[in-house]
């Protein structure tokens, strides 16, 4: 079998679920376009925290994690790289290997602890958890989420002289806006589970929790969903993958008025939204930069010429569990941590990584009061022994051996190579439904009747174009599809003769 031509995989027993895979939708000339990005970091500087609020936020393990700044996220780019996700290794599948998010990623551009008790806890019936630690609960609690909304509203002003049990209810709602926000943030767009609230009871408990490897974990169930050809959303720490993106690959890089700053920590704070341009490109430049990627394309060991002394010395001395080979945890999320798999980042020779069992993905959270410890208890055991399976690496590993397997295991194309018109005419298409997409998510709330206007104008004129491109070009398209099948019986009927 020519390796040129077919996108792969040719040995499927790593990529076994190929056929729901995006890739396949894709190859079949069945573009998605854009994925919607659910992520809501524009508001969480509208929060006004007092100072017994910051150290409360801080004691609880997310002090850098409110620092994460506003960032304008790259739809195309992020829709791309989950083209290239695959859930059955929990990596990226690209040109030169496969690669992954890892602990290390979330520690150093999130400043998230990685290293602590699994992000679980106990589920509780939503309106007394809402009671007992907010000390209200919203009307609206249909499936045991709460707006976005609602938190802001009646929680986003404490004063300074707040009693400690206001103080407490307050911080807690801040908390669990800014995960629901960011590193839980849900294809609902505007809601948080309750479940999280639980966690935040005690804030000197809170601060024990790897919050950072619960994030992780979330991020890539929702980047393994996004993957399949039937989703359209993306939930997740998106900024993480941008920024991940940005640090790795030599795609889609903003461009700095000035150098950025090196000296910062967390780390994703160098990327920060207003620091910089960048031209934006759609999902098929972003999917045939990535298909062209050479390792001189790629960044290794982006963190290596960072500011070290700026770390917190806790996150520090748990980063050798970027090399664990364990499981992470976020409540009935539990996925494989593989970093066997993408040794480069660690600065090793990649060799043939060991075969990933195959574990079914289940939502196990059936009813408020669930034992859900006892049914993650084969997860738990993986994790506490995180210590215990740290992946070293092979001085002598032949890399071109490693190579020659992972072609016959990949899936190497995500596209077809198409015509110069019909390529023109995708990117128009896709563009212009990018635009729609993100017209029809921008939130109305606080324009005025002229913005409102103007929003309605930019859709309609969008909408319009989509429909006229649609009759032009379909028309030459379905006389050659016709002409194809003239063809087609013609050669059955000198068959049958």
């Amino acid at each position: 079998m020519d390796l040129g031509e077919d996108p792969g995989p040719i040995d499927k027993s790593v990529l076994y679920d190929q056929d729901n895979h995006v890739s396949s939708a894709v190859w079949d000339g069945q573009e998605r376009g854009v994925l919607r990005c659910h992520e809501h970091t524009s508001m969480l500087d509208q929060w006004k925290l007092t100072r017994k609020q910051i150290k409360l936020v801080e004691k609880a393990g997310f002090g850098y994690l409110r620092l994460l700044p506003a960032m304008s996220l790259d739809n195309a780019l992020i829709a791309a790289l989950v083209e290239r996700w695959r859930r059955e290794t929990n990596t990226f599948h690209m040109t030169v290997g496969e690669m992954t998010i890892t602990l290390e990623d979330v520690a150093l551009l999130l400043g998230l602890p990685i290293d602590g008790e699994p992000v679980i806890g106990p589920i509780s019936t939503p309106s007394s958890v809402c009671e007992k630690l907010l000390g209200r609960v919203p009307e609206d609690l249909n499936g045991g989420m709460v707006k976005l909304t609602w938190l802001k509203e009646f929680f986003s002003d404490c004063p300074e002289d707040a009693p400690a049990e206001e103080l407490d209810h307050c911080t807690r709602a801040y908390l669990l806006y800014l995960v629901g926000s960011t590193i839980f943030s849900t294809t609902t767009g505007n809601k948080v589970p309750v479940m999280y609230l639980s966690l935040f009871e005690d804030f000197d408990k809170a601060g024990k929790f790897a919050w950072g490897a619960g994030a992780l974990a979330f991020l890539y169930r929702a980047l393994g969903n996004a993957s399949l050809k039937s989703q359209s959303t993306i939930s997740g720490c998106l900024t993480l993958v941008q920024c991940w993106s940005y640090s790795r690959l030599n795609v889609g890089q903003p461009k700095f008025n000035q150098e950025p700053d090196n000296n910062c920590f967390p780390f994703v704070l160098k990327w920060k939204g207003k620091s910089g341009s960048r031209a934006k490109c759609n999902v098929v430049s972003y999917r045939k930069a990535l298909e062209s990627l050479n390792p001189c394309d790629v960044q290794w060991l982006p963190y290596k010429d960072m500011d070290w002394t700026a770390i917190p010395e806790d996150i520090k001395t748990s980063l050798i569990l970027r090399a664990s080979r364990t499981m992470l945890l976020c409540f009935d999320k539990a996925e494989r941590h593989l970093p066997d798999r993408c040794l480069r980042q660690f600065g090793m020779l990649q060799t043939i990584p060991k075969e990933v069992p195959r574990w079914e993905r289940k939502n196990r959270i059936v009813d408020h009061g669930a034992d859900l410890l006892g049914k993650m208890d084969l997860a738990l055991k993986e994790w506490s022994d995180r210590w215990l399976y740290i992946v070293e690496g092979d001085s002598s590993a032949d890399e071109g051996e490693y190579m020659q397997w992972y072609q016959r295991i990949t899936r190497r194309y995500i596209g077809r190579v198409t015509s110069s018109l019909e390529s023109e005419y995708q990117r128009t298409v896709t563009a212009m439904r990018e635009i729609a997409d993100i017209a029809d998510i921008i939130s109305t709330e606080g324009l005025d009747s002229h913005n409102r206007d103007l929003l309605d104008e930019v859709k309609n004129i969008v909408h319009k174009c989509l429909t006229e491109q649609f009759e032009e070009l379909p028309k030459e398209k379905m006389r050659k599809k016709g002409t194809r099948k003239r063809k087609q019986k013609d050669q059955l009927t000198m068959e049958y003769e």
